[in-house]
């Protein structure tokens, strides 16, 4: 972007450009808030207009024109928050605590607007004599959910409480996200000596040189807290003195005294969702949350996460005594700590396996792996990608390519922003500037994956870790969802979807990299471009299943946690910390493993809380994507075409114009079966009662 602003204002003008994609090279931060003030003014006219419309309310004229209001203010947000999570500044930053609330008081005249409330649910009562079609039905269906859920039809006090409410926890939520990128881009590992490096192998050498001279340290190494520098790092570090260091550095990220200190941030966000939740009639925050889910209920998806902590904490049990006497083998006379376990565990999967990463991951390119993934595309949907340089993007390391359908017409705009930068959130994620639909005429959806790989050395190709490797498949799963969405109505288009849903389509698609089929093509070593060997893959995938006890525990204790957490209905600030504590304890969790995410530094559930309470989503779908690629298996045929074209229309083109259950029906033929997860992950013999 450039850095002053000059004549009108690109966010608010046509984007004639290729695919009208956002104009990156005119904009500057300084555009940004009188775009919003702007197109904010806009929306505000329209609700209005729709709201005091004197005409017997229709579907035209109250849903459609819905649809069709604040299209402007769409542009500009989702040019900003994309910026926000992946090309973050002092400057985004400010404007991002600023308008958070502005958009959520904006959010609350719609959905707690009773007029509208009022002609909304008079269609719904009217349904069955208006002649809509199924999607129609559908898109009338989830508004009148949408503004019951807001509290629309509440008395006045009610409604002006939970508008209080809405705005508080935008900011809390922006804030929260804020300061665990603060506590992240603050810390650094810095490797002085050559033997602060002993066990790293030369690509992590060579990223923790380019991450030196990224912050201006030239000839020294540093170690970051995002993923693909820690994980490895403690993974392959000798120095148990420094695996330790960094990791509590990692552990402790949202839980420093100070500005960036996020405890008290989290306990006024359950706090104000518990009160939420009891204005609008519920038990509690997640009551109210998974009453519009798959799941529908808190005790079902206890229930699932329950029925894999048992198993999977007796695995890590099993696991944790391998490691353990790994270490007396060697002479240690110490416990194994969290800072230890993925150091011994790759030591034990050399040794049981005569697996070692780093001869996996010359084969694991990641242009190669992007090739992958498209391939796969291309055989299951007759999608093709070609890249093209003459968009500008929001950084210069992001890549765009048009999505081609089989008959040849363009369908998306896919952009893939890889690489780690301290401008950028931790993590990776799926984003839209621009979704689906076709309420007014075709319009494409333009959709971004943002990872955060570490950009290798110089002149060298980045080389994935197996997992790497997945995270890349998993998001371009979320991508599919929304490039191949064919649905009229935006409310209605791609990722739309329930949260216990919306992982269906990026975990199934996970498999297709796992594929003896598709490694043996595109797993290439970086240098002679020989395909990796039949033992090394054979061994590769026969390790698939080691070390799961500790990575299902790790992630359902996150969401054990975060299930518990929002039952509560606590009336004064609850210490997060503490009852995190508390909980792991009645779950008897091992003190060699902590949950994947604190709660201090828990995005997934207080920065915008897309996840909360429905952390638990990710396994309620791996549950579907276990039963779904099982058909695909036992087809014989891992692209089988009519599978493939029943995934197409029933789930990735189909957003959320149906219930979950139906899509999911409507593609697997019945209802899905747990047994294929707990088979997945190795936590039961495919001989046991359980498996059966």
């Amino acid at each position: 972007m450039t850095h002053e602003a000059e004549g009108a204002n690109p966010l608010l003008e046509p984007w004639g450009g290729p695919f009208e994609a956002p104009p990156f090279e005119r904009l500057s931060v300084t555009h940004f808030r009188p775009a919003f003030e702007a197109a904010l003014g806009e929306a505000r006219a329209e609700i209005a207009a729709i709201a005091a419309n004197s005409g017997a309310p229709t579907f035209t004229n109250t849903i459609e024109a819905l649809e069709r209001g604040g299209r402007t203010l769409d542009k500009v947000a989702n040019v900003f928050f994309n910026l926000a999570g992946a090309d973050s500044s002092p400057e985004i930053e400010a404007i991002e605590r600023e308008i958070a609330p502005v958009l959520a008081r904006h959010r609350n005249e719609i959905y707690l607007n009773a007029a509208l409330y009022q002609r909304i649910a008079g269609l719904y009562e009217a349904r069955e004599t208006l002649g809509l079609d199924p999607e129609q039905a559908r898109v009338l269906e989830r508004y009148h959910v949408a503004f019951s859920r807001a509290g629309a039809g509440l008395p006045d006090a009610a409604r002006t409480r939970l508008a209080e409410i809405g705005e508080r926890l935008a900011v809390l939520g922006a804030q929260f996200g804020q300061n665990v990128l603060a506590d992240e881009k603050a810390y650094t590992l810095v490797l002085e000596a050559a033997d602060d490096l002993a066990g790293l192998p030369d690509w992590l050498v060579a990223a923790a040189a380019r991450a030196a001279e990224d912050r201006g340290l030239a000839g020294k190494h540093v170690i970051t807290l995002g993923r693909s520098s820690i994980e490895p790092f403690l993974q392959y570090s000798a120095r148990r003195d420094l695996r330790e260091k960094a990791f509590r550095a990692w552990a402790a990220r949202g839980e420093q005294e100070g500005p960036t200190d996020n405890r008290a941030v989290a306990s006024e966000i359950v706090r104000l969702r518990g009160e939420r939740a009891r204005l609008l009639g519920f038990e509690s925050f997640a009551h109210y949350r998974l009453a519009d889910t798959m799941a529908k209920t808190p005790q079902a998806a206890r229930d699932l996460l329950d029925s894999v902590w048992t198993p999977a904490l007796a695995q890590a049990a099993r696991e944790e005594a391998a490691l353990q006497a790994m270490i007396a083998e060697e002479g240690g006379n110490f416990k194994v700590a969290p800072w230890d376990w993925r150091y011994y565990a790759e030591k034990r999967r050399k040794a049981e396996f005569d697996l070692d990463e780093n001869a996996t991951k010359p084969y694991l390119q990641l242009d190669k792996m992007i090739e992958a993934a498209f391939y796969a595309a291309n055989r299951l949907f007759g999608l093709t990608f070609a890249e093209r340089r003459d968009i500008p993007l929001h950084h210069p390391d992001a890549r765009s390519f048009t999505v081609f359908e089989r008959n040849g017409a363009p369908v998306a705009l896919f952009i893939g922003d890889y690489f780690a930068r301290p401008s950028k959130h931790s993590g990776a994620w799926m984003n839209a500037f621009r979704v689906q639909e076709k309420l007014d005429g075709e319009v494409l959806p333009i959709v971004v994956n943002v990872l955060n790989f570490a950009r290798a050395g110089e002149g060298s190709p980045s080389l994935l870790s197996f997992d790497d490797a997945r995270t890349l498949f998993h998001e371009f799963g979320h991508a599919l969802h929304g490039m191949l969405s064919n649905v009229t109505y935006p409310l209605l288009s791609g990722t739309n979807v329930s949260t216990d849903f919306v992982e269906f389509p990026s975990q199934v698609y996970e498999n297709w990299l796992e594929q003896p089929e598709m490694l043996r093509r595109f797993a290439r070593h970086y240098v002679t471009d020989e395909p990796m060997p039949e033992p090394l893959l054979e061994k590769l995938l026969l390790a698939r299943r080691f070390n799961q006890g500790f990575a299902t525990i790790e992630y359902t204790a996150s969401a054990l946690v975060d299930l518990d957490l929002h039952l509560t209905v606590p009336e004064d600030e609850v210490d997060v910390v503490a009852f995190e504590k508390k909980r792991l304890e009645q779950l008897g969790m091992p003190e060699a493993i902590i949950m994947r995410h604190r709660t201090p530094h828990f995005q997934h559930i207080f920065s915008g809380g897309g996840y909360a309470a429905g952390y638990y989503s990710y396994l309620w779908s791996e549950v579907l994507d276990a039963d779904g690629f099982e058909a695909f298996a036992e087809s014989g045929d891992i692209f089988q075409p009519q599978l493939a074209e029943k995934l197409h229309d029933h789930v990735y083109s189909a957003g959320n114009t149906r219930d979950p259950e139906a899509a999911y029906i409507g593609f697997r033929g019945r209802a899905p079966e747990p047994k294929a997860l707990l088979l997945k992950r190795g936590l039961v013999d495919a001989d046991s009662e359980e498996a059966k």
